[in-house]
């Protein structure tokens, strides 16, 4: 497929809205010594926006005339060694290389690193900044958090459009996602290779064992064809071994653990199932993970994946070094003790019981930054709470229960640094002597996710006193029939979804109440007679979403043939609404 060019007009206002930031698009973009070097470089570009954009980043960064004369040089130069017929992909090529050239040597092996995901893969923020930490990319910094620093790194390969942003977070101003094109993903890849920083490996499509030698490189991207892989081999030297996956959950499996005793980076997977019988169906085998992971005393970044009951080794303890202790599992899992020691732990998942609520050890988690807790029963929650209020360093909370009765969220209040918070499992909200059983949700919070609370009153009254709260999800979160938000409530409310509210049937919206909504996503609201009037007043709503709501309350928004539905004035001055 051919990509679409520019005109050379079209080409030049482009390179002129990147290269001159406003602050400087006065005498500089009409002096003729950069109009004249400007035209000559952007024409090499052969119309291509990607190649463009990156050139006029680049030179953004330049501030002289001299400084422009030295990219072009760079680029030129380097055309005369091609023949003709090649000169203009190698002057694309040589744009996107000087670039990579121009980037500052701790940024460099932070854009090689992005090489080991697949081609237009959609790539977690979160993951990648850890990932870049337990690597070393990432400085120890007194003044900032090396996450924080981590996003500096980031947005700054976004800006010199060498990482294109594809999502932004809950903040609205943080990435949650970035992309690679696929141009700098071939440069990316070449240069890794290059600079012997990292190796992709492609499993054999008609084997399951991948083979590793002692000849490879210290980082090692394991791509893989089936939905097995079996590593084989002795690479003393490793470093780093990374599994890029699809969607799909691929099980790997490691002969000798002692084989790779150096690693800092280790993504681990399990799928296997066997089936009993045709009544019982397919159950999963439990995972003990091998006690030979203890011995990879080096490990920073650790990442464990299962369908069925992960059992973690007591050796899990030895790993001093660990960052981050990433576990995605679809069943249960059992943690041992040690894990409490483990002092430079900044995100862990972890399941409480009676003997681990009773363990102070926690509070050696200094660094913890994200913490998800599954509590087998409802009463560990307070004094678990009340203990890691001390962690300074929390900003996000996901608390799960199978026993939701009596909870007690008082301490919750005490979490000031918290900015995001996720509430799962039924939660009894019979009268309380201090009031709603929400009262206490701390009042910083950007992002908040209630996931089958079964709330029996509005919760509405309490959150809408949430005056930092920019994106909140609820699903099965309340049984009731009437639920109102009152005038200027929610003052920074951006996003809304609400799922599975089975009972609604009244939802009232003062006047001022969300002034700020650009967002609003009903799903499974059958029993909602009708939109709140107080839709009309909300300016800012630039999308609705409707599925599975009624058929009346769908007639009363619609357009048929010119004739407005009877509630259509409450949602004409939304653009987007997707029914």
């Amino acid at each position: 497929m051919e990509l679409s060019v520019l005109t050379d007009d079209e080409s030049w206002n482009l390179l002129c809205k990147k290269a001159f930031p406003r602050s400087k698009m006065g005498s500089q973009c009409c002096s003729e010594e950069f109009v004249k070097l400007g035209k000559e470089m952007v024409k090499k570009c052969g119309g291509l926006p990607l190649a463009i954009v990156v050139l006029g980043c680049l030179l953004a960064t330049k501030q002289s005339v001299a400084q422009w004369e030295m990219v072009h040089k760079n680029i030129h130069g380097h055309l005369n060694e091609l023949p003709h017929q090649d000169r203009q992909y190698g002057a694309v090529n040589r744009i996107l290389v000087s670039s990579y050239n121009d980037l500052p040597y701790p940024l460099k092996p932070c854009f090689l690193y992005l090489s080991h995901y697949p081609e237009d893969w959609e790539i977690p923020k979160k993951e990648l900044i850890r990932l870049w930490i337990a690597e070393g990319f990432i400085p120890e910094n007194e003044e900032f958090f090396m996450e924080d620093l981590g996003e500096i790194f980031l947005e700054e390969l976004i800006d010199r459009s060498l990482v294109q942003l594809s999502r932004r977070d809950y903040t609205g101003t943080n990435v949650e996602t970035c992309r690679v094109h696929d141009l700098l993903r071939d440069l990316c890849t070449k240069k890794a290779r290059e600079e012997k920083f990292l190796e992709i490996i492609q499993q054999p499509q008609h084997e399951l064992e991948v083979t590793l030698a002692e000849s490879m490189l210290r980082r090692i991207s394991i791509h893989p064809s089936k939905s097995k892989v079996y590593l084989k081999g002795k690479h003393p030297k490793l470093r780093s071994l990374l599994f890029s996956h699809s969607e799909k959950l691929v099980e790997l499996r490691i002969s000798k653990y002692k084989s790779f005793k150096f690693l800092r980076v280790l993504t681990l997977q399990k799928g296997k199932c066997i089936y009993v019988s045709a009544v019982i169906g397919k159950i999963y085998e439990d995972w003990h993970v091998s006690a030979e992971i203890g011995n990879l005393l080096y490990l920073r970044y650790l990442k464990l994946e299962c369908y069925s009951k992960m059992i973690l080794p007591r050796s899990i303890g030895r790993l001093k070094n660990l960052y981050t202790l990433y576990i995605n599992i679809w069943y249960d899992i059992v943690i041992p003790d040690g894990v409490f020691k483990l002092e430079r732990l900044r995100h862990i998942y972890i399941v409480v019981d009676e003997k681990a609520a009773e363990i102070n050890a926690a509070l050696r988690w200094t660094n913890i930054q994200s913490l998800g807790i599954v509590f087998t029963r409802g009463k560990y929650m307070k004094p678990t709470l009340i203990l890691l209020a001390k962690l300074q360093r929390l900003r996000s909370v996901s608390l799960s229960f199978f026993d939701g009765s009596h909870l007690d969220l008082e301490p919750l209040s005490q979490y000031y640094h918290l900015s995001k918070l996720k509430l799962m499992g039924r939660i009894q909200d019979g009268p309380h002597r201090n009031g709603h059983v929400l009262k206490f949700l701390p009042l910083n919070i950007v992002k908040l996710t209630l996931s089958h609370c079964w709330l029996r009153q509005d919760p509405m009254a309490v959150l809408e006193k949430l005056c930092h709260l920019r994106i909140l999800y609820m699903e099965q979160a309340y049984i009731g029939s009437k639920m109102v938000c009152s005038a200027n409530g929610f003052p920074k409310l951006d996003y809304l979804r609400m799922s599975s509210f089975l009972e609604l049937k009244e939802w009232e919206i003062e006047e001022g109440a969300m002034p700020c909504l650009r967002e609003l996503k009903l799903v499974n609201v059958e029993s909602l007679r009708m939109l709140p009037e107080g839709l009309r007043y909300i300016t800012t709503l630039q999308e609705l979403n409707l599925l599975g709501v009624s058929w009346s309350l769908k007639e009363r928004i619609k357009v048929i043939d010119g004739r407005e539905g009877e509630d259509f004035y409450k949602v004409r001055h939304i653009p987007s609404i997707y029914i």
